[in-house]
């Protein structure tokens, strides 16, 4: 019996409860790691790129940053590929060591005064570890959960996984704040950056713990059953290759508008606008606390009204609040940078909300893992991963502090092209296409069953 018409078997509200746990649970570690290079970008910048233009060893940091987002493709191709055969939970366990260790190791490098060029060249060595675990991560673990779900609330417990990131880069910047405070003096340059990276080991171990004790999603162990061999990478690249474009297409709003609220803007507020950076951290650490909170009722919203408009307040949102939002940061004062913030996050967090939930919706089961990995891989290295360089580049090409915003406008124009092209998919069946190849590339008729019996 399809899922729009049944709570999923096997799924109760306390196991429920279970999984969205140890999926957002393993989600935050994952990203308090990733998050946390962003926060020391300067501190990294004059340990590993020592250079008299501060600008330029920001660049290159920066640069080291992106690198890992090129790997995620990557990533996304070898672990959506296990996760549609091996079963998605394996690979969750999987994803949150390499992780956590590729993060531990960057707290153990030595810098360029100890090693010369060898230590630049490790630190891009870790963070493309970094960039091929978090290719299997947030997809997986979006899919994972929403493959629990009742039909009428899968946006509402997707949402717990952008509440997990935006709460993980709110930890990172608290850490960073504390470990900004002058009285640390030298001390935080010399090593106390050093100390966020190695929690991640401990971090890792519980992310891992937590995973290994849950239970395969009820329709990966249906499509078990049902089809033992599934999902070559061919096939999936030929059967689901339009909905993959089209959601990528959305899904570069949903990127660069991440990272350029959750890790550039703190750059810019220190490097263009001067600010101090605790101050600048603690704004941060507001704003992101805020978007944390707004998820879920975003989550709940789309539930409501569907996907499609959801994704299009997003990229509305974008539109008209991003330039107001960059010149309030601009004005320098507390007040401006955290309302300009905020103006920022309401769009990037409903982009980040209907993208959590539309990873899972647009594609069958049996391809699931690996279609939405792979596009939501190659959307993020081309646009989350690069939006720092590109943001500081801008700037500092152009001498326009204004350049991200319009930049961000441009692209949030061509995301609602994107939006408009895709099918309605709220409370539609997951099981959609698992027996018919290409099925899930087809538009639908908007009827979406989004209120229903409750999951219990």
């Amino acid at each position: 019996m399809a899922d729009s018409d049944v709570e999923p078997p096997g799924t109760r509200r306390n196991e429920l409860r279970q999984v969205s746990g140890a999926a957002a649970a393993g989600t935050f570690v994952e990203w308090f790691d990733f998050a946390v290079y962003g926060f020391f970008a300067t501190t990294l910048a004059a340990t590993f790129f020592p250079s008299e233009d501060p600008t330029a060893g920001l660049l290159e940091t920066f640069a080291v940053f992106a690198v890992a987002f090129a790997m995620r493709p990557l990533g996304g191709v070898v672990f959506g590929t296990l996760g549609d055969r091996i079963g998605r939970k394996r690979v969750l366990a999987l994803t949150v060591l390499l992780m956590s260790g590729s993060t531990a190791v960057i707290g153990l490098l030595p810098g360029h005064a100890e090693i010369g060029l060898a230590a630049p060249i490790l630190l891009a060595v870790a963070r493309c570890v970094q960039g091929v675990s978090a290719g299997g991560e947030y997809a997986g673990a979006c899919t994972y959960l929403v493959e629990h779900c009742p039909p009428h609330k899968r946006a509402t417990y997707a949402a717990l996984m952008p509440a997990a990131t935006f709460g993980a880069f709110a930890a990172a910047a608290l850490v960073a704040f504390l470990f900004s405070a002058p009285v640390a003096g030298e001390q935080v340059a010399e090593w106390g950056w050093r100390v966020p990276f190695l929690l991640a080991a401990p971090l890792g171990l519980v992310g891992f713990v937590i995973r290994r004790r849950l239970d395969e999603s009820p329709a990966f162990r249906r499509l078990e059953q049902s089809a033992p061999e599934h999902s070559p990478l061919r096939a999936t690249l030929r059967t689901q290759a339009s909905t993959m474009l089209r959601l990528g297409g959305f899904i570069m709003l949903t990127a660069l508008s991440f990272y350029i609220f959750s890790t550039y803007l703190t750059t810019f507020l220190r490097s263009v606008v001067g600010m101090r950076t605790d101050v600048v951290l603690v704004t941060n650490v507001l704003a992101l606390g805020a978007a944390m909170l707004a998820a879920p009722l975003v989550g709940r919203l789309s539930d409501r009204i569907g996907r499609r408009p959801t994704m299009v307040t997003a990229c509305a949102a974008l539109i008209v609040l991003t330039v107001p939002g960059y010149l309030l940061a601009g004005q320098g004062g507390f007040g401006g940078a955290l309302a300009g913030q905020l103006l920022i996050a309401v769009g990037a967090v409903t982009a980040n909300v209907v993208t959590a939930v539309l990873l899972s919706e647009l594609f069958p089961t049996r391809v699931r893992f690996t279609a939405s990995a792979i596009t939501y891989n190659v959307a993020y290295a081309l646009f989350g991963g690069t939006a720092p360089f590109v943001a500081t580049w801008l700037v500092t090409t152009t001498g326009l502090q204004l350049a991200p915003a319009f930049y961000m406008t441009v692209v949030a124009v061509v995301a609602l092209a994107a939006a408009w092209s895709l099918p309605e998919t709220a409370g539609r069946p997951l099981d959609h296409g698992d027996g018919e190849p290409g099925a899930a590339t087809r538009p639908r008729a908007a009827k979406a069953t989004i209120h229903g019996s409750e999951a219990g």
